[in-house]
């Protein structure tokens, strides 16, 4: 059954704002998780319906580690977003992966050690597939938004999530090429995690700043990421535009919008009536 889309846009590093909303006010929103990074900001662009949320907060104040990602994530889902743009500065780790790039991540690493990683402890215990981490609809729309915006995108990319905040050992770089990872960065988990258990699909669109410290007599600082971020915050904020405006009139279902179906494994007679009372918003399809 075909509905209404209502973008829920992260913006990273160097997104800040969305050029060209109309009708926009900032409106704070409570959650049983604690504050989200800031209030989101609702509002139209081209006639859909997007909620803004700055992923560090205006004036960039929260570190990689200190996000609220499950407040994010139910924020938004509270705001009625039905999908998720999510947007970020990151490194290379690919030589063709040059600064001023942007990669669409296919795949994760998750490195992150510090931050909570779920809404469904003890009492309501889901385990959600991962194996397609995020909404291939959503990135493809990505890609030609970015090519329609004349940027340079490379598909398929694969993030490892580091847990920072400092940048990586010449050693650790080096290792997760060997592993594979084409871009890294600290923010992107358990974001995408939490938002596919809140039945969001989710879709990152790489902001590539720097090349980590991998290459010989290289090292990464924040000069050099501001000033690339700075530099691609133009394209992005066009690429927001562009993808919004590709969208279908109607939107059609998405695999994603069930994924709790086969999820929940904890008996009804363990639930716990506490816990659930926290899932009101992004298990809601659950308890209707």
């Amino acid at each position: 059954m075909a509905s209404e889309w209502c973008i829920g846009i992260i913006g990273g590093s160097g997104l800040y704002a969305i050029d060209g909303m109309e009708d926009t006010q900032w409106i704070a929103i409570d959650t049983p998780w604690g504050d989200p990074s800031d209030e989101i900001l609702f509002g139209t662009l081209g006639g859909v319906k997007v909620r803004f949320l700055p992923r560090h907060g205006r004036g960039h104040p929260i570190a990689p580690s200190e996000l609220n990602s499950r407040a994010n994530i139910d924020a938004l889902k509270r705001a009625g977003c039905t999908d998720i743009l999510a947007i970020s500065a990151v490194g290379s780790l690919r030589e063709e992966l040059e600064p001023g790039r942007f990669a669409v991540v296919e795949q994760f690493i998750d490195r992150t050690v510090a931050r909570p990683g779920t809404f469904y402890t003890s009492g309501f215990v889901t385990h959600v597939s991962m194996a397609d981490p995020v909404c291939a609809r959503l990135s493809d729309m990505a890609a030609h938004a970015i090519a329609e915006a004349k940027g340079k995108v490379a598909v398929g990319a694969t993030y490892l999530a580091m847990e920072g905040p400092q940048f990586s050992t010449r050693a650790e770089s080096r290792m997760y090429r060997a592993w594979g990872a084409d871009v890294i960065g600290m923010t992107a988990m358990p974001e995408a995690k939490l938002a596919r258990e809140a039945e969001l699909p989710y879709a990152l669109v790489g902001m590539i700043t720097d090349y980590d410290c991998w290459r010989e007599g290289e090292a990464v600082d924040v000069a050099q990421v501001v000033g690339q971020m700075q530099a691609n915050g133009a394209l992005a904020r066009t690429m927001v535009q562009n993808f919004i405006a590709a969208l279908p009139e109607e939107r059609e279902p998405s695999p994603i919008d069930t994924a709790l179906d086969d999820a929940l494994i904890t008996a009804p007679d363990e639930h716990d009536p506490a816990l659930m009372a926290k899932l009101d918003a992004v298990a809601a399809r659950l308890f209707a």
